[in-house]
C-alpha cells in the first residue's frame, strides 16, 4: 500500500522504518502465532531488536541508549506491528519506566537500570491499575510508609503486563504528605523477588505473549533508594511515564491495523468470485480506504504527540497523546473487522491469522485508559467543559 507518511518525516526516520520493516518481515505473524501457541516470550525477536539498537533508542546516549525520543520508538512499535510481530513489553519497559527513570531517576537508578533497558539485558513492567480504581488514579489505595529509612508498600495491582519476564515494576503508590497529610502519588522499583510481592496470572481471552497479571503486595520492604526521584513531585513523574505510554499505544493500535488491512488488501486483489477480483467493488474497497485514511490521520496525531513530547511540551504532548490514543485505537478495531469481513470465512481461519486480533484490537481502545475517559479529558481540557465528576 502506498503511504502519505514519507514526506513529514526525515531521512534518517525513513531509514529507520524501512530497517525495522525488514525486521519484522524475518519474524512476522506466523512467529508470533507460534510463540502465543507454545506459550513461550518473543525472546528471539526482543533479543535481536536490542542488539540493533531499536530497544533503548529513545534513552540518553550516556547510559546506552540511542538518545532519541518517542518519535523513534514510536516507528520501531508501529513498523513491527505492521509486520505482525508488535512487541508490547516496548510501551511498558523503556517507554514508560526508561523514560520516568531517566528524567527523574537518582544517578545511581539511572545506572542501575538504563543500560540494561537499553540493551534488552533487564526489563521492567509498570503497576498502576487497581481493582477498585480503574482509571481514577485519585482513589489509588496502594501506600508507601516509611519505617527509619525504608518504605513499606501495602495493596494490589491488576492487568500489570509481563510481570513474570520482569527484573523489576515500577508500582504507583501513595505516600503521606507530611504538610498537609494528604495522600500523593510516588513511584517505587520492586524487584521481582522482594519478599511479600506476589503476582497470580489473570486469565484471559486475549491470546498474547505477554500476560496479565494480579500483584499482591503484603508489607513489600523496600529501601530508601527505590523511590524514584523527588517525594513531592509525583503526579509530574507519573504522567511523564503517562504520556509515552499513549504514544506508543497509538503506535501499537496503527501497527495491527496496518497489519490486518494489507491482509485484507492483498485478498481483495486476488480473490475472483465473479469475473472481476472482489476489490474492484466498491462495496469492498471503500471501507478498506476509509480504514486507511483512518489509520493515516491516526499516524499525524501519533507524530504531533512524540514531537510535542521529545519538545519537552508536556501539556501539549499530553492533549495530542490522548487523541493520539483514542484515534488509533478506533481506527485499529474498525480496521481490523473490516479485514475479517473482507475475508468472509477465511477472516476467521488460523491459516490468515487476522480472528484473533478482533480481541486484540480492543486493547487499544480499552487500555491503557478507555476511550470515555478521553473524551472526558478533551472535554475539560481542550473545549473547557465542566467536570462530570
Amino acid at each position: 500500500m502506498s503511504t502519505a507518511r514519507t514526506a513529514l518525516e526525515t531521512e534518517e526516520h525513513q531509514a529507520l522504518r524501512a530497517a525495522v520493516a525488514a525486521l519484522g518481515k524475518r519474524y512476522g505473524r506466523d512467529y508470533m502465532t507460534t510463540v502465543i501457541r507454545e506459550g513461550k516470550h518473543t525472546d528471539e525477536l526482543w533479543a535481536e531488536a536490542a542488539k540493533l539498537g531499536y530497544l533503548g533508542v529513545n534513552l540518553p546516549e550516556e547510559y546506552g541508549g540511542g538518545g532519541g525520543g518517542m518519535a523513534e520508538l514510536s516507528i520501531i512499535l508501529e513498523e513491527l506491528g505492521a509486520a505482525g510481530s508488535p512487541l508490547l513489553m516496548m510501551i511498558v519497559s523503556p517507554a514508560i519506566c526508561g523514560t520516568v527513570i531517566a528524567r527523574f531517576g537518582t544517578e545511581d537508578q539511572k545506572r542501575t537500570w538504563l543500560p540494561g533497558l537499553a540493551d534488552g539485558s533487564l526489563t521492567m513492567a509498570f503497576g498502576i491499575t487497581e481493582p477498585d480504581a480503574g482509571s481514577n488514579s485519585h482513589r489509588i489505595t496502594t501506600t508507601a510508609r516509611r519505617d527509619g529509612d525504608d518504605w513499606v508498600l501495602t495493596g494490589r495491582k491488576v492487568f500489570v503486563s509481563g510481570v513474570d519476564i520482569a527484573d523489576a515494576t515500577l508500582i504507583v503508590g501513595r505516600t503521606e504528605d507530611a504538610r498537609s497529610g494528604k495522600l500523593k502519588p510516588c513511584l517505587f522499583i520492586v524487584p521481582r523477588e522482594a519478599p511479600g510481592f506476589g503476582r497470580n496470572q489473570i486469565d484471559m481471552e486475549l491470546h498474547a505473549p505477554e500476560k496479565q497479571f494480579e500483584l499482591v503486595l503484603d508489607d513489600v520492604r523496600l529501601p530508601a533508594n527505590a523511590l524514584v526521584g523527588d517525594e513531592d513531585a509525583g503526579l509530574l513523574q507519573l504522567f511523564a511515564g503517562l504520556n509515552p505510554e499513549r504514544i506508543m499505544t497509538a503506535a501499537f493500535g496503527i501497527g495491527m491495523g496496518r497489519f490486518a488491512l494489507g491482509r485484507a488488501v492483498e485478498y481483495a486483489r486476488t480473490r475472483q468470485v465473479w469475473k472481476d477480483p472482489i476489490g474492484a467493488h466498491q462495496a469492498i474497497a471503500h471501507p478498506l480506504a476509509t480504514a486507511h485514511i483512518d489509520l493515516e490521520l491516526s499516524r499525524l496525531m501519533m507524530q504531533k504527540a512524540a514531537r510535542l513530547y521529545d519538545e519537552g511540551d508536556d501539556i501539549g504532548a499530553g492533549e495530542a497523546a490522548n487523541m493520539a490514543k483514542y484515534a488509533a485505537g478506533e481506527a485499529c478495531v474498525k480496521a481490523v473487522d473490516q479485514a475479517v469481513h473482507t475475508l468472509g470465512g477465511n477472516g476467521l481461519t488460523r491459516e490468515y491469522g487476522l480472528a484473533s486480533l478482533i480481541t486484540a484490537s480492543r486493547v487499544a481502545r480499552i487500555a491503557p485508559v478507555s476511550r470515555e475517559m478521553i473524551l472526558n479529558y478533551v472535554s475539560h481540557q481542550s473545549l473547557g467543559l465542566p467536570k462530570s465528576y
